[in-house]
């Protein structure tokens, strides 16, 4: 037998196999039957009054997940972001697991002392299978708990003040110790906050290289209230963008470097941007916040072996390529590699490797076609992976977001970031891309931009979203 019998039941029922009414019933078929329905077993087993009170708490119990699944959808998706929650969850699993465990011995039991013994590999293959009923589930949830928490405990900031970059009251003086980046009380999404400012980042970190250059970047604001969304991106090679008063040590208060040398420059030469934090998340956030005159409240980068993880995890993106993409000398992510790539015109799944090299090569090209297809690729990510797809996959997702994403965003904000989810619709978010369009001046190896230009139609752009959502993010007529 694969339990000891123990039944609680014995003084108040006699089996009907060994009264002699019935024809002998399977104990594995009654432990069988509640293991996937606490309560089906024991009436089987012909226990009839047990196990109508234990369907009845089955049907509260389904009842219940119904009700959250259709009408507090958003409360159990936070509930998967907050610590405090998941612990709760595993407490609930454990007690589901046990309440399982236990109809479906009581069944077995039931019925077992009629029952003739069967050989060895019998007995054994059929506990197995009822184990693996009651289980599977259970370790499922648990594992996806256990991946949830470690993600959140490891990634994001734990509950503090939030920093957010002050554009409208920074240093006064080059020098200065004055914060740049000030403790400012942001409100819940619910509680006054105008839009949520996001600063995303992509960067070449990987082995064999040195620092950190962003060679992407994207401001997502959001309206927390009509979930109106807009995205800026600004070019790897924005030069000479003016800093925020007290950043700096030139006489032209701006960097005059390229801008995603400003995140690696910050971190090497700390002193040039006083303030609390890391060095480069804040001089960045600073000086995009003070060129858009948005406060950004928090950054999210991830480099390019994340890049290359989430892709791979996700089984790969389909990307229809619009011309052929070629680069002779094409450097791989390990940092060391130097490669001929190519890919084809036409619609491809491409892996992680090939995807990033996709959104990478600027041979042959410029960086605005880049900056394109980086858009494209992104958009196709998102478009194609699907709620069960990211479920299915989650413990690899997070194993590489662990690895290779890095974040301010602290752990008690999450729940207002799935708060926005239902009001955000891709399909309604406004771009602006800052592009050749926008370019004011060229010198060697520098690009200047119309800092006025991008500031106007940025507020324009908040103004009304959805005037400059025709594009949306998957950009197929300009992929090449």
């Amino acid at each position: 037998m694969w339990w000891r019998p123990v039944n609680r039941f014995d003084r108040q029922y006699t089996s009907p196999v060994a009264s002699g009414r019935d024809a002998p019933r399977n104990p594995w078929v009654a432990s069988l039957l509640s293991a996937l329905a606490p309560g089906a077993g024991q009436i089987y087993a012909g226990n009839s009054r047990v196990g109508r009170r234990l369907l009845a708490v089955d049907a509260v119990l389904v009842g219940l997940a119904v009700l959250a699944v259709l009408f507090f959808r958003g409360d159990v998706l936070k509930a998967w972001a907050s610590l405090s929650s998941l612990s709760l969850i595993m407490v609930v699993n454990l007690v589901l697991l046990s309440y399982r465990a236990w109809a479906a011995h009581d069944a077995y039991h039931l019925t077992a002392q009629s029952t003739p013994s069967h050989p060895r590999l019998i007995l054994a293959a059929m506990t197995a299978a009822i184990w693996l009923v009651v289980l599977v589930p259970h370790v499922a949830l648990g594992y996806l708990n256990v991946v949830q928490h470690s993600l959140i405990a490891e990634v994001f900031e734990a509950p503090a003040e939030v920093l957010a970059t002050d554009t409208t009251n920074p240093p006064t003086a080059s020098g200065d110790t004055a914060e740049s980046t000030t403790t400012l009380p942001v409100p819940s999404l619910w509680d006054g906050l105008e839009r949520l400012n996001v600063l995303l980042l992509g960067s070449d970190v990987g082995e064999g290289r040195r620092g950190i250059r962003t060679d992407t970047m994207i401001v997502v604001s959001v309206d927390p209230e009509s979930g109106d969304t807009a995205m800026i991106s600004l070019p790897r090679n924005f030069s000479g963008i003016d800093l925020p008063p007290g950043f700096g040590v030139w006489d032209c208060q701006c960097f005059p470097q390229l801008l995603n040398d400003l995140y690696l420059y910050a971190e090497e030469n700390p002193g040039a941007f006083p303030g609390t934090g890391q060095p480069g998340p804040r001089a960045i956030k600073a000086t995009i916040g003070h060129l858009l005159e948005l406060d950004i409240h928090y950054y999210a980068m991830v480099g390019l072996n994340g890049f290359v993880g989430i892709v791979d995890a996700l089984g790969g993106v389909e990307i229809d390529v619009p011309n052929r993409i070629v680069d002779e000398i094409y450097p791989h992510e390990d940092g060391v590699t130097i490669e001929n790539v190519v890919i084809e015109a036409g619609p491809q799944l491409l892996d992680g490797h090939l995807a990033l090299a996709y959104a990478r090569i600027r041979r042959h090209a410029d960086d605005f076609a880049r900056m394109n297809r980086q858009r494209c690729v992104l958009g196709a990510v998102i478009e194609q992976s699907t709620p069960l797809e990211l479920l299915a996959r989650y413990g690899s997702i997070a194993q590489v977001l662990k690895d290779h994403l890095a974040t301010d965003i602290p752990q008690d904000r999450l729940v207002d970031f799935i708060d926005l989810l239902p009001r955000v619709s891709l399909d309604r978010v406004g771009v602006l891309h800052v592009n050749r369009d926008y370019v004011s001046g060229t010198d060697p190896g520098r690009t200047y931009y119309d800092e006025e230009r991008i500031r106007a139609e940025t507020e324009a752009l908040l103004a009304d979203p959805t005037a400059f959502a025709g594009e949306g993010l998957v950009l197929e007529s300009t992929c090449d």
